[in-house]
C-alpha cells in the first residue's frame, strides 16, 4: 500500500519541478543580463542547458548521475528520455488539431510547396555531410559508430525529440553505445548554431542598414484570435483547456493502437513505426479533426470543439518539455571520447545549412529572400519556434507569408521525407551504400526544387 508520505509519491513530481524551475530560471536570467537575452537563445533550450551544467557538477563532485538519485526516482534519465519520446508526439498533434478557413492563392501554394520541399532538401544535404564527417572518422577513431553522422538532420532539421528516437533506435538495436546522448547533444548543438549564427547574420544585416529588433521574445507574437463563432464556452460544464487535452489524448491513443497494430504486422520494424510515433500522431489529429468536422455537418455536433489559441499554448508546452528534458538527458560521461567529432559535425552542419539555405532562398524566395532565410535556419537548426524567434527581429508583424510558409510547409515536407527516414535506418548496416542513395535522392530533389528555373532555360534554347 502506497503512502503519500513515501518519497516514491513525490519523485515523479520533483523531476518534472526541476524541468519547469530551470525554465523560469533560464527566463529569469534573459530578462537579467542584456547579451543573454539578445542572444535569441530559446528559454527551453537555456534551461536545458542549466540542468546540464548543473548534473555535470554533481557527477564530478559525488560521482553520481544527478538524475539517476532517489530523489527523482532512481532513473531519472530514462524518464526524461519518456517525457522527450512523448512531448514530441502530443506537441505535432497539438499543432494537428488546428482548424484553419485560410485560402490560398496557386502562387502561395507554390511557395509553400516549394518550403516543404527545401526542408527535406536541407536535411538530405547535412546527412549526406555528416555521413561523410563520421565514416572518415571511423576511419581514424577506433570502433566508432559509422553511421553516427546521419543524426545530424535529425538532431538540427528535426530537433530534440526525433534525435533521441533516431538515436535510441542505433543504440539499442545497432550497439551505437551512447546513440541516444549523441543524438540530444547534437540538437544542442543546433539551437546554438540557430543562437550564434543567427545573431551574427542579423548584426550583418543591421550593419547594412536593416531594422533589427531588441531581442525581447515577446515582441511582435501575431495577434491570434483567442476564440472563432460558434466554439463551446471557455468556461462551460468542461472547461475548454480541459477539451483540447482530451482531444489530444485521443489521438495520441489512436497513435497507440496503430503504432501496437504496426508493430505486430512487422515485429522487425518496430522501433521504426515506434519511432515514428510524431507522424502517425498527426495523420491521428487529422483523423479526429475530420471526425469532428463530418459530425458537425450531420448535426451531431452543434458547436466546434478546437480552438487555436488553446491549441497553440498546449503545444508550445510539450514543444519546451521535449527541449529542455531533452538537453537536460544528455550524459557527458558517455561522450567522452566523440566531443571533437561532434563539433566537427556541429560546426558543419551549421555551415552547410547556412550556405545551402542563402542560395536557395535566393532564388526562389526574391521578393522576401532574407526574411524565408531567417526563419527556415532557425527551423533547420532548431524547431519551428526557433525560426519564428529569428524571423521576428526584422518582420515582426509577419508581413511577408514566411510564418504561414513554416507552418502549411509540413505536409509536403512530410510526404517527400519520408522515405527518407526509412533510407536512414539501413545506415549502420550499409553506410557507404546509404551516402550513395542519399546523394541520389537529393539530386533528384535538386531536379523537383529548381524545375522552373531548369525547365524554362531548356523551353528557350529551343526557342
Amino acid at each position: 500500500m502506497e503512502n503519500f508520505w513515501d518519497s516514491s509519491t513525490w519523485q515523479s513530481f520533483h523531476l518534472i519541478a526541476a524541468l519547469l524551475l530551470a525554465m523560469l530560471a533560464a527566463n529569469a536570467l534573459k530578462q537579467l543580463i542584456p547579451p543573454l537575452r539578445r542572444s535569441l537563445i530559446p528559454t527551453s533550450v537555456l534551461g536545458g542547458l542549466l540542468l546540464l551544467i548543473t548534473s555535470f557538477v554533481f557527477q564530478k563532485t559525488t560521482g553520481q548521475v544527478m538524475f539517476n538519485i532517489p530523489f527523482f526516482g532512481g532513473n531519472g534519465i530514462s524518464t526524461l528520455e519518456i517525457l522527450t519520446y512523448h512531448a514530441l508526439a502530443l506537441g505535432f498533434i497539438a499543432t494537428g488539431l488546428k482548424t484553419s478557413d485560410r485560402k490560398l492563392t496557386p502562387l502561395r501554394r507554390w511557395e509553400i510547396f516549394n518550403t516543404g520541399l527545401t526542408t527535406v532538401s536541407t536535411y538530405l544535404v547535412q546527412g549526406i555531410v555528416g555521413m561523410v564527417i563520421t565514416i572518415v572518422a571511423a576511419m581514424i577513431v577506433k570502433d566508432f559508430f559509422p553511421a553516427a553522422g546521419i543524426l545530424l538532420p535529425f538532431g538540427y532539421g528535426q530537433g530534440t525529440g526525433q534525435a533521441l528516437n533516431y538515436g535510441g533506435i542505433f543504440e539499442s538495436d545497432f550497439g551505437f553505445e551512447g546513440g541516444k546522448s549523441f543524438g540530444l547533444t547534437i540538437a544542442a548543438l543546433g539551437f546554438l548554431s540557430a543562437s550564434i549564427f543567427g545573431v551574427i547574420h542579423l548584426n550583418i544585416l543591421k550593419v547594412k542598414g536593416r531594422t533589427i529588433g531588441d531581442g525581447e521574445e515577446g515582441a511582435g507574437v501575431m495577434n491570434e484570435k483567442v476564440e472563432d463563432d460558434n466554439e463551446i464556452p471557455m468556461g462551460g460544464s468542461m472547461d475548454k483547456l480541459t477539451v483540447q487535452i482530451t482531444l489530444i489524448a485521443i489521438a495520441y491513443l489512436l497513435t497507440n493502437f496503430v503504432m501496437w497494430g504496426l508493430g505486430n504486422l512487422l515485429p522487425g520494424m518496430i522501433s521504426v513505426i515506434y519511432g515514428f510515433n510524431f507522424l502517425l500522431g498527426v495523420l491521428s489529429a487529422t483523423v479526429v479533426k475530420v471526425s469532428l468536422q463530418m459530425l458537425k455537418k450531420v448535426g451531431l455536433v452543434k458547436r466546434q470543439y478546437t480552438n487555436n489559441f488553446l491549441l497553440t499554448r498546449v503545444g508550445n508546452f510539450f514543444f519546451d518539455i521535449m527541449v529542455v528534458a531533452g538537453i537536460a538527458a544528455i550524459r557527458l560521461d558517455v561522450l567522452e571520447s566523440y566531443w571533437g567529432i561532434m563539433l566537427i559535425l556541429g560546426l558543419a552542419g551549421a555551415a552547410v545549412t547556412y550556405f545551402y539555405l542563402r542560395f536557395v532562398c535566393k532564388i526562389l524566395f526574391r521578393r522576401y529572400y532574407e526574411e524565408q532565410f531567417l526563419g527556415m535556419f532557425g527551423m533547420l537548426t532548431g524547431t519551428a519556434s526557433t525560426g519564428i524567434i529569428l524571423l521576428r527581429e526584422i518582420d515582426k508583424d509577419f508581413r511577408t507569408p514566411v510564418a504561414d510558409n513554416m507552418v502549411y510547409q509540413n505536409f509536403p515536407a512530410i510526404v517527400f521525407g519520408f522515405p527518407m527516414m526509412l533510407i536512414v535506418t539501413m545506415a549502420p548496416v550499409a553506410p557507404m551504400k546509404t551516402l550513395l542513395i542519399l546523394a541520389v535522392f537529393l539530386l533528384g530533389m535538386q531536379i523537383l526544387l529548381f524545375r522552373t528555373k531548369i525547365f524554362r532555360r531548356k523551353r528557350k534554347k529551343k526557342a
